[in-house]
């Protein structure tokens, strides 16, 4: 046990020092503030209008403007956070401060890695946060399936930033891993129609066609399947305190937590045989 805490005392140094920078990029922030202005304006501008306009097809809209605004601002802020944090260390050469004390590689990445879940957990829990008031200020209901749809969000994100986070262990700047975290995100939602490209290629008989046939079957059964982790159409049509359906969310964690941890042994394979 106290060997156990000796080893994480490193890392959750470096965590907390990760997470006090990455809440400082002026970038972040103004992601962050653009994202909660959204859902803000989306929310509680209809306040402001005729009460007799109100109806299931506006609420539905804002739910949908709500929704769409945590995923596309959680996934900017997961990708350019995890894309950053080493190849900037890299650049300012404070990486070799630290690796130079006694801290081991596997350490200072952990730390790193865990810095960067905790401020993906903060933005995603202030956007939620606000979206989950504002459900309950209009339908005076606690909207108990928003929750599980943000818990199930942090794990699409943890995968996102598991990979995005290898990637930038090879890296020296942030544009290459911020490239590779946008085709994972991209090809993590368009698995299902990765089915349909394999098909159809197959059904051609020509040789090109069958290749891509085959890209199509190996991206489906490597990449992780990142629409098994969205609510969204849940949240638009049920009523907010229902409980999800068709999803299986100990099965969804699990998943990703293999994927999420594939990716860190990914990272340090690859930071391990880096030269600094």
């Amino acid at each position: 046990m106290t060997s156990i805490v000796d080893f994480m005392r490193g890392p959750w140094c470096i965590a907390i020092y990760t997470w006090r920078e990455g809440i400082r990029k002026k970038t972040l922030v103004g992601f962050l503030i653009l994202s909660l202005l959204v859902i803000f304006g989306s929310t509680f501008l209809s306040a402001f209008l005729d009460p007799s306009a109100e109806s299931d097809m506006e609420l539905k809209l804002i739910k949908d403007i709500c929704v769409t605004t945590i995923s596309i601002f959680g996934v900017l802020i997961t990708i350019f956070i995890s894309a950053s944090v080493v190849p900037n260390e890299s650049e300012n050469k404070v990486i070799y401060t630290v690796l130079s004390k006694p801290v081991r590689r596997v350490q200072y990445l952990l730390g790193k890695f865990l810095g960067v879940q905790f401020i993906i957990i903060v933005n995603l829990a202030l956007m939620g946060g606000l979206f989950f008031i504002a459900l309950y200020l209009r339908q005076r209901v606690l909207p108990t399936l928003l929750l599980w749809s943000i818990l199930l969000t942090y794990f699409e994100f943890l995968i996102i930033s598991a990979f995005t986070f290898a990637i930038s262990c090879a890296a020296t700047s942030s544009v290459l891993p911020t490239i590779g975290g946008l085709f994972i995100y991209i090809t993590g939602t368009l698995t299902e129609y990765l089915k349909d490209v394999e098909v159809r290629s197959g059904q051609s008989g020509e040789f090109f066609d069958e290749m891509i046939g085959w890209v199509a079957y190996g991206l489906r059964n490597v990449l992780p399947n990142l629409q098994h982790f969205s609510l969204k159409m849940q949240i638009l049509d049920r009523a907010p305190n229902d409980p999800p359906t068709d999803v299986l969310i100990p099965n969804l964690v699990v998943y990703g937590l293999i994927y999420a941890i594939s990716g860190f042994i990914m990272a340090y394979l690859i930071f391990r045989r880096k030269e600094l």
